[in-house]
Formats: C-alpha cells, structure tokens, sequence
C-alpha cells in the first residue's frame, strides 16, 4: 500500500512526531494568521469580487511554504523527513478527492451539452403549475439528484430554473431558493458523493457506501419538516407562462450518457468496497467509457449524409475544458491549509473539545460551525483531528457527517450550495434573504438530529 510505503520511507521521523507542536512558534503564528486571512477574503468574495479559489489556494500552499522555510531555518532533519511523509500523505488524500470530482464535473457538462438539463427545465416550465408546486417539485428533484450530481451542481441547476419561471417575484423565488439550498444539502448528506463532506468521509474509511443510507431518514424527513414550514410563505396563483420557446430535447447521446454516468458511479462504488482501488479510480476508468462512446458516436456521424440534422462532431474535451476549475482548486487550498494547521498541531485544540464535552455534543455543533466557516474545511479539520469518538464511533461518524452537510444550510454561505445560489440569483437570494426564513432551516436542523438520536442510539439502525 502506497501509505505504508511512505511510512517505511521515512523511517522513525515518522514515528517519533506523531503530532508536533509548533502553534506558538513563529511559523504556527504566521501561518494561523495566513489562514484566517485567506478565510476572510473566502467569506468575503461577494465584496471584493476576487474568486474564493484563490485566497485558498494561496493560503494552503502559502502556510507549507512557511512550514519548509522553518524547517530549512532549524535545520532539523528528522521533522523534515516528517514532512516529507506527511505532504505525500495529503497529496493522495486530495489527489482521490479532486479527480473524482474531476470526472463528476465532467459528466455533468457532458449532459448540460446533450440539453437533458434543459429538457428538465422546458418540462416543468411549460407544465403550467402553479408557485406551490414548482416548489414542491424543485425540492424534491434537488433532494433526490444531488445525491448522485453533487449538492453545488444540483443547486445550480435548479436555482437557474426559479429564475426562468418568474425573475421578478421575489416572495415565491427567495423561499424556494432556500428550499433548494436545504433539499441539495440533505440529499447530498445521505450520499457518499452527495457532498464534499461526505464524499471525504468515505474516502476516510469513516463508512461503508451503505452505511451512509441510513442518514436517509434524518436527512429526508428533516428538509421536509423545513419545506412544509417554508411553502407557507409561497404566495398564491400560477406564474407567467414562457411564451415563444421551442421544446427541448435530450439531444443524440444524451440518454446514453445519463447510463453512463449512472455506471460510473457503480463502478466509483465497486473499486471502494470490492477491488481495493480508489473510489476515483473507478470514476477515470468511467471516464475512459464515455470518451469511448463519443468517438463511437463520431464514428456514426461520418457515414451519414451531409444533409443528415443528425451529424454532428461532439468534442469531448470540450466538456472537461468548462469544468468548473476554480471549485477543483478552491478545494485544493483548502484541504491543503487544514492540512498544514493539523501538522503544525493547531488541530490538537479542537480534539481536546471531544474530551471535554463529549463526541454527541460536539458532532452538532459541528453543523453550527459549518454554517459560519462552511462545512469543507470543518469536516476536514475532524477528519484530520480523527478525535476519540467513544464506544459507538461508527454513530457518531454518521453523526458528524449529517452535521456538517445539512448544517451549512443554517446560513446562506455556509455551503457550496448557498454560495452558487447566491451568485446565481445575485441581489435576490441574499445574506438577509436567508436568514428572516432561517429559523425553518434550524427546526429542520432540530429534528434530523433527533431523528439520528433514536435511529442509532436507542433503536440501534445503522450502528
């Protein structure tokens, strides 16, 4: 195994600073000041329009620079060869993480292409439903597809939706798009690869593909105790209907590749659980499917004839090249800046809360937290920490990852959700938007916890 591998490489360094403690030198002041700073102008991208990847990515790689520069400064050769372990480490844990995402992305642009997200909109605006139940509907499709498409590209889908049945109607748009921002957030939380969170609890060895399952029912009923509390500020009447646009197809491959995709993630699943591969291992080797499908389909299209509508050259790294990159390296930096906190030892602090307070009560405030700094980089400050999660850490893993998917739903930029939907319906869903309706988000909160409490604590499902 290439982790045990490194372990031997770099012989007892490795062993004998299991965690340094570094926090009150010069490099873990510097470097806790980098972080905050680049964490503030993350928060801040609305402000000074600068696009959150990059405070990340120069936080992250910015404190491992310090980190070498101290090391090059003391001279100490045995935490040096520690580090040498330990960025390897880091670099197959977010190597895993960023091409699964990679190929993920990829299939979703693919599909974009082929119309089959169009095709969704044009049928439900053209079915001339009324407010409440395009709300109802766009809740339940961004619940049931972010499991599969992720929570950020589900959300967006369906916020562009709102937007196209009414861009004027701020009463029905704002508590929907809250309803889509909590619906991505919940479906994701059950999925292994629903969110970033839960896709690097999985990655982690936390669970098993079905473990994540059973979330399904605090997830599900706790989005539609918010849902019913949030259709209650739906305004009546039917929307203006869209006059003069031609019906949408799934263009030629498209259904081919919803299969595909639908394949891909099985095979994402079987290279996990059964091959002792990679997850992202099975998500390239899907990837390699559908560059194969589309030369076959180029193939077909040269031997039709000229004037034939179905000919058509698809190039698919045209897909790859609209993927959203700044997302992959946001991601990056941050993995990367918790990484370089927890070798400095800063993460130290947070495991003695576990001790202090215990795992229950601290896995929920997890879900507060995640609200204020967004769920990635809480989740992987836990998962870096790997705190003493008692008797029943299974549960309590489960716990924690229910926490912090649905709990960046509490405010608006608290997950990659709410910060799309808000770029997506700039001026509209907004900060202050959010949160007159977010005490519906908290009961919700409220009672999937609940729900998680009697399931595996008393009932003992999915323990």
């Amino acid at each position: 195994m290439l982790l045990t591998s490194l372990g031997m490489a770099s012989g007892d360094a490795a062993a004998t600073h299991n965690q340094l403690h570094l926090t009150t030198t010069w490099v873990g002041i510097l470097s806790f000041i980098v972080f905050v700073i680049g964490y503030y102008f993350i928060a801040t991208e609305d402000k000074y329009h600068i696009n959150k990847a990059k405070p990340a990515l120069l936080a992250g790689t910015g404190i491992f620079m310090l980190i070498g520069l101290y090391i090059a400064i003391t001279g100490d050769k045995a935490m040096g060869e520690h580090l040498h372990y330990e960025i390897n480490h880091l670099i197959v844990e977010i190597a895993g993480i960023f091409f699964f995402l990679f190929v993920a992305m990829t299939y979703i642009e693919a599909m974009i292409d082929r119309g089959v997200f169009s095709a969704l909109r044009y049928n439900l605006v053209s079915k001339g439903y009324d407010y409440k139940k395009l709300f109802w509907v766009t809740g339940f499709l961004a619940f049931f597809i972010s499991p599969v498409a992720d929570n950020l590209t589900t959300a967006l889908i369906l916020s562009t939706v709102l937007i196209t049945i009414d861009k004027t109607n701020k009463a029905f748009i704002v508590p929907a798009a809250v309803n889509i921002v909590v619906a991505a957030n919940a479906g994701g939380a059950w999925s292994p690869f629903g969110d970033i969170t839960t896709l690097m609890a999985w990655v982690a060895g936390k669970g098993t593909f079905t473990d994540f399952l059973f979330l399904f029912p605090a997830a599900f009923v706790g989005w539609i105790v918010t849902a019913y509390l949030l259709s209650k500020f739906i305004p009546a009447g039917n929307p203006p209907s869209v006059d003069g646009e031609d019906k949408v197809e799934i263009r030629k491959g498209g259904k081919v590749i919803m299969a595909l995709f639908g394949l891909t993630i099985f095979l994402a699943v079987m290279s996990h659980n059964a091959l002792h591969l990679p997850a992202m291992w099975g998500m390239m080797f899907g990837l390699a499917i559908l560059k194969v499908y589309v030369y076959t389909l180029n193939r077909a299209s040269k031997h039709l004839d000229d004037d034939d509508n179905d000919k058509e050259t698809i190039n698919a790294f045209s897909w790859i090249a609209k993927i959203e990159n700044d997302t992959l390296l946001f991601f990056f930096g941050i993995l990367a800046a918790v990484g370089g906190l927890h070798f400095i030892g800063f993460l130290e602090y947070f495991t003695a809360l576990y001790t202090q307070f215990g795992a229950t009560a601290v896995n929920i405030g997890v879900g507060f937290l995640s609200a204020v700094i967004d769920n990635v980089p809480v989740m992987s400050a836990v998962l870096k920490s790997s705190p003493d999660m008692g008797v029943d850490a299974h549960s309590q893993w489960m716990l924690v990852t229910l926490t912090a998917g649905i709990g960046g739903s509490l405010i608006s930029f608290g997950s990659a959700a709410g910060v799309g939907v808000m770029g997506k319906l700039h001026g509209i869903y907004t900060f202050s938007s959010h949160m007159k309706l977010a005490w519906t988000v908290l009961v919700g909160y409220i009672i999937s916890v609940a729900i998680w409490y009697v399931q595996f604590q008393m009932l003992g499902l999915g323990a």
